[in-house]
């Protein structure tokens, strides 16, 4: 599986803007801090045409070691959640769309 990197899009900023390579490493590292400091401090992220990034809170609830079935206290925590926009998801499942119809 192939995996975008943050050089790779370091790489894409230099190529499409035309800023230097130093600058447009900068720049992706600010939208990123950017991202992850409004996520710590609870507010949501939404990037139109792409997505909504957020921060739930899940309750304490009591969950079970696997092995032995012992009953474990699962503490409250925040998790990030990813809702995707109708326009990427349609953009991730056009080619499967294009596999089918062939």
């Amino acid at each position: 599986m192939n995996t975008l990197t943050r050089a790779q899009l370091t790489e894409a900023i230099y190529a499409a803007v035309g800023l230097s390579r130093h600058e447009s490493a900068d720049l992706l590292e600010l939208v990123l801090t950017r991202i992850a400091d409004a996520l710590a401090d609870g507010k949501s992220v939404k990037i139109s045409g792409f997505g909504t990034f957020s921060v739930r809170q899940k309750g304490r609830r009591v969950g079970r070691n696997p092995k032995t079935g012992v009953e474990v206290p699962i503490l409250p925590r925040r998790v990030l959640v990813f809702r995707p926009s109708q326009i990427l998801r349609d953009a991730v499942n056009a080619p499967a769309a294009r596999q089918i119809a062939s």
